[in-house]
């Protein structure tokens, strides 16, 4: 059975990603992209369909034993966790190698204390657990084929079959290590070099000790935001720069619900919030690397703007549900692909165009064609700001004019006359002057509630969306406006759960579901942050940094977080990590640091 959500740990080698559970599981990794097809599944299904535990051995009859304690080491994506049992103690180090080759995963056990009795259970399942490969020895060497996947295991230990798992049953002292690696090769190639697992682990920490030295902050929430950066650096596709929304899919916003979603992609929204924070933090290969992957993903079609693609910048996501796996706590349908990728969201091209505009202000090399897309952009906000949209929250209901749609449309018409404005781009300076102005009084006429004094979810709508707290952040209206404020005190009143945390959006109304979806959600943390900045910036800075602060203990003992908090379970739902949560953790703590608002 799969561990809770919070249970995981995250290694990856930027190019895809495996969850390592408490008891030294690894039940989630695809091979050989974020995208590709599972090789271990049982976090959505059950053991049947794939899994790898190393740890100490324990009773057929007993659930096994869980690490007695876990951390990173240092500043790094490198695992580290260790067992007391009653015969020793004993430590496994997990990570994958920043690859030049084939995709590895590397284990490494080492005796700490005593003589500990161990187990290696390794059972490979291709295509999300649906195939059974054939697994065999070439050279020496354990190699599981199925159709063009192959998977290499290399070890010293000695290794034997049964039921259909590759076992290996041997001790550790203190001071013995003995490595296990699986490496990934399409099957009709020849196999990968044999591993080299010391050299590998000391070049990933020197890769990682290497890349923590370029973070610019060094505020008192330096743990929390070096975690973070590191957790969305892995979330980068390196040889792209495309950047994933999370690694996983169908880890459920209600757990034993439909709210499942493949989330392996790059969404253009969270990958430019993503690249802001990297830019405020000092990292710009990233952010070129980004801007690349995206003038690419739109090239000759900037017109048709999707608000995801894939991590090359594929354009067809076509949204499948395997049946074969029961879900992740039986919350089913387990599904494949995104079928939001079509959908219109006006709100993205707001983020688009801050993203390049932040990246120009903070003097990355400039890109004639950046430009071009940005004023093609414009064009097409000039015909369709009107249009009703989907929204950021991919409402699957009928489409609807959400405030914050209209107001980030503000926000990439504004930021364009800013580029004009500085000399770098030719536009109508004027007629895009009166567009912003239009936006502009459009949504304080039509999507403000003078009565309640706030701002609402679309227009003609009674209803709150925590999107709102966007608008003094993106410079729509400024923090001192009675409207801001008033939205601000409506959505805590409103959007609040008993935990003080902040929901998305009522899921259900008096009249219909917005979103077009049965069942409930948790608080979507990233509002929750949001709340946050908006308390330090209308100058309630102690109750802004004790909110950051409870968001920070609802990280799992790793640093890490999912989408949203169940205030009823006690737990983290959704996809784990999530890009959308950790980028607001590093904006938060900016913010806080540069008021003072922190300590005590």
């Amino acid at each position: 059975m799969a561990g809770r959500i919070e249970d995981y740990a995250l290694i990856g080698d930027m190019q895809t990603a495996a969850l390592v559970c408490r008891d030294g599981t690894v039940d989630w990794l695809c091979l050989p992209r974020f995208d590709s097809h599972a090789v271990f599944a049982g976090l959505l299904g059950t053991e049947e369909h794939g899994f790898w535990r190393l740890g100490p051995a324990y009773p057929a009859d007993a659930e096994p034993p869980r690490a007695s304690r876990r951390t990173y080491r240092g500043d790094s994506l490198i695992l580290e966790s260790e067992w007391d049992t009653p015969r020793g103690t004993v430590r496994v180090t997990d990570f994958m190698p920043p690859r030049d080759g084939a995709p590895q995963l590397i284990r490494i056990v080492e005796g700490v204390s005593g003589r500990v009795p161990m187990r290696s259970a390794l059972r490979m399942r291709f295509s999300y657990g649906r195939v059974v490969p054939w697994v065999h020895k070439h050279d020496g060497r354990t190699v599981a084929v199925a159709g063009p996947d192959s998977v290499w295991f290399d070890t010293e230990a000695e290794t034997y079959g049964k039921d259909l798992t590759t076992f290996a049953d041997f001790t550790v002292a203190p001071g013995e290590r003995i490595a296990f690696t699986i490496s990934w090769e399409p099957s009709h190639r020849t196999p990968p070099a044999l591993p080299e697992p010391e050299q590998s682990l000391e070049a990933t920490e020197e890769f990682w000790h290497e890349w923590v030295e370029h973070c610019t902050y060094h505020g008192p929430y330096r743990e929390a935001v070096i975690r973070s950066l590191i957790t969305l650096k892995a979330l980068t596709y390196a040889p792209t720069g495309g950047i994933v929304a999370a690694p996983t899919t169908s880890l459920p916003e209600d757990i034993g619900g439909v709210r499942n979603w493949d989330y392996r992609y790059t969404w253009l929204r969270d990958a430019a919030i993503t690249l802001s924070s990297l830019l405020r933090t000092g990292y710009r290969e990233e952010a070129r690397a980004w801007r690349e992957w995206l003038l690419r993903a739109v090239a000759g079609d900037p017109e048709n703007l999707q608000i995801m693609y894939g991590i090359a910048g594929e354009r067809e996501l076509g949204e499948a549900e395997l049946d074969w796996l029961p879900g992740y706590e039986g919350s089913a349908p387990v599904r494949v692909g995104n079928g939001a990728a079509h959908q219109l969201q006006l709100d993205v091209y707001g983020e688009v165009t801050e993203a390049l505009h932040l990246a120009h202000m903070t003097g990355l090399a400039r890109n004639d064609y950046a430009s071009l897309l940005q004023l093609k952009l414009i064009r097409y906000l000039e015909d369709h700001w009107q249009d009703p949209d989907e929204g950021i929250w991919e409402v699957r209901g009928p489409r609807r004019h959400f405030v914050h749609s209209k107001v980030m449309a503000w926000v990439a018409v504004d930021r364009t006359i800013k580029l004009i404005e500085s000399g770098d781009a030719d536009g109508p300076l004027e007629r895009w002057r009166e567009l912003r102005d239009d936006i502009h009084r459009d949504v304080c006429e039509k999507g403000y509630d003078p009565e309640r004094n706030t701002f609402t979810q679309s227009y003609g709508s009674q209803e709150l969306d925590a999107s709102l707290l966007l608008i003094p952040q993106v410079g729509f209206l400024p923090p001192d406006d009675k409207r801001v404020i008033g939205t601000i005190e409506a959505i805590q009143r409103e959007l609040s759960t008993s935990d003080g945390f902040i929901l998305r959006y009522p899921t259900e109304s008096g009249d219909e579901n917005v979103d077009g979806l049965p069942g409930d959600e948790g608080a979507f943390l990233a509002c929750s942050f949001w709340m946050a900045d908006d308390l330090a910036m209308i100058g309630r800075v102690d109750e802004a940094r004790k909110l950051f602060e409870k968001l920070l203990a609802l990280r799992n003992d790793l640093g890490l977080l999912a989408e949203e908090w169940d205030p009823r379970l006690q737990r983290q739902v959704g996809n784990f990590p999530q890009a959308f949560s950790h980028v607001p953790l590093i904006d938060t703590a900016l913010r806080l640091t540069a008021s003072g608002a922190y300590g005590g």
